[in-house]
């Protein structure tokens, strides 16, 4: 994991209408759909029955099952159909029912309702800042970029890393064609303000396509749009340059960095509970994937 909030201003109190601002209608639907179409402890029972099923399941086998009538299975199976969860095929005369491979991905995360992240779909970052430019990281930027890199540590916000690693462990930690800062003025001189960096998930060749993501922003440059115009580079290169996957973990307190993860197309994959210890104190995570469109 590795991301430093954009900024870290909190509101003191939910403004007037605060929360139904951050969620479409389309969005609010779609999060009460999909709890709505488990709220039948025999929809739970008929969604695991057909997903460890080998294949798909008629609807008669179903009714059997679940010791329930036709009827009921049909509706049933329209309502988790509606939702997404199965997917239903008629044939012979006879309705089979399956698991819908889209289930995991093509539906809204729970914690993202609790996480304050509901973006459906994303809402895309736009254009950068006119005054924050992105360029590819040197072997000179190392020491400003440890610099940084230790800002964000030392908020507890952004890792479970307590110290900078040292220069020589930096220049070879991310892919060398997947790395960039940010430059903004700042007291009247342009300098390095933030930083974007992509490592191996994996050491294995079926993994190349696969990175994890860091985005640090410099205390004095936060809430300028700079994290907004790494990550901007950071997805388009990595689509660009053959990585199908880009995985990021950030604490569930860091709400401004999941913010800002979601609008670049991460989703919200799961919630680790407890994943780790951080000055002595149980740290739960969470894990986001953004998957390159073609793919």
């Amino acid at each position: 994991m590795d991301s430093v909030p954009e900024t870290a201003r909190t509101p003191d109190r939910l403004a007037p209408g605060g929360v139904l601002a951050t969620v479409t209608d389309a969005a609010a639907e779609a999060y009460a759909g999909w709890f709505a179409a488990l709220a039948d402890p025999i929809r739970v029972r008929l969604l695991l029955t057909v997903s460890t099923a080998r294949g798909a399941v008629p609807l008669g086998e179903l009714e059997s099952a679940l010791g329930i009538t036709r009827s009921a299975c049909a509706e049933h199976v329209r309502t988790l159909a509606e939702a997404g969860l199965v997917v239903v095929e008629e044939g012979h005369g006879s309705a089979t029912v399956t698991a819908s491979p889209a289930g995991c991905t093509g539906l809204p995360h729970p914690a993202d309702l609790v996480l304050g992240t509901p973006v459906l779909p994303a809402r895309g970052l736009g254009d950068p800042p006119a005054d924050v430019r992105t360029r590819a990281m040197t072997a000179a930027d190392l020491p400003v970029v440890r610099e940084i890199y230790a800002e964000g540590i030392a908020t507890r916000q952004a890792t479970f890393e307590t110290e900078a690693p040292d220069l020589a462990t930096l220049a070879t930690k991310w892919l060398s064609e997947h790395r960039w800062v940010a430059e903004a003025p700042v007291d009247g001189v342009r300098r390095v303000v933030g930083w974007t960096a992509v490592s191996p998930a994996s050491s294995r060749a079926c993994y190349a396509g696969v990175g994890e993501s860091s985005v640090y922003v410099a205390e004095v440059a936060r809430g300028r749009g700079v994290g907004r115009a790494l990550l901007r580079r950071q997805v388009a290169e990595a689509d660009a340059g053959g990585l199908w996957t880009l995985q990021t973990v950030i604490f569930p307190e860091n709400r401004a960095s999941l913010a800002l993860h979601h609008a670049a197309g991460y989703r919200t994959l799961a919630v680790r509970s407890r994943a780790a210890q951080l000055d002595g104190v149980w740290r739960d995570t969470v894990l986001l994937e953004r998957r390159r469109a073609a793919d």
